[in-house]
């Protein structure tokens, strides 16, 4: 039996960056704090302490794909975050196809609120985080997954 491997993943935007944690024994993914994005790019702290407190054997950006799937304007800034990830954390890091998981994401929290299974309203960053988990969940699922260049 293998050993189950920690991983984190994360919606890449141009305002903020959702994160989520899961592994590879349970394929269970859960949205964790998101990271700020500023005018000097993400809060490589934050995304540090999140490293740091997990330790992460792989890390996973979602890569936003057009509904055609062509690449979208946000594509190459994704592929630019995921490769500094990889050199900042000497990590693996795989791209996988987000293509409508903040609208999944927000459906799903949306319907939480209405059911009482959620208390707070949703927040952006609550969407963005969730949408992460919805990425590692594809991850761990080996749904559209593409390589990394």
């Amino acid at each position: 039996m293998t050993a189950a491997k920690i991983v984190l993943a994360f919606d890449f935007g141009l305002k903020r960056i959702g994160i989520a944690s899961g592994d590879t024994l349970t394929r269970a993914a859960a949205p964790r704090a998101a990271a700020a994005m500023g005018g000097a790019g993400p809060d490589w702290e934050a995304i540090a302490q999140q490293v740091r407190v997990l330790a992460p054997a792989l890390l996973v950006v979602g890569a936003p794909y057009n509904a055609d799937g062509s690449e979208s304007a946000l594509t190459h800034a994704a592929r630019g975050f995921a490769a500094e990830l990889g050199r900042r954390f000497a990590l693996p890091v795989q791209l996988v196809d987000e293509r409508y998981s903040s609208l999944e994401a927000g459906a799903a929290l949306k319907s939480q609120r209405a059911s009482g299974q959620r208390r707070r309203r949703v927040r952006r960053a609550d969407i963005d985080s969730a949408a992460a988990a919805v990425i590692l969940g594809r991850f761990l699922r080996g749904e559209g997954t593409r390589s990394h260049d």
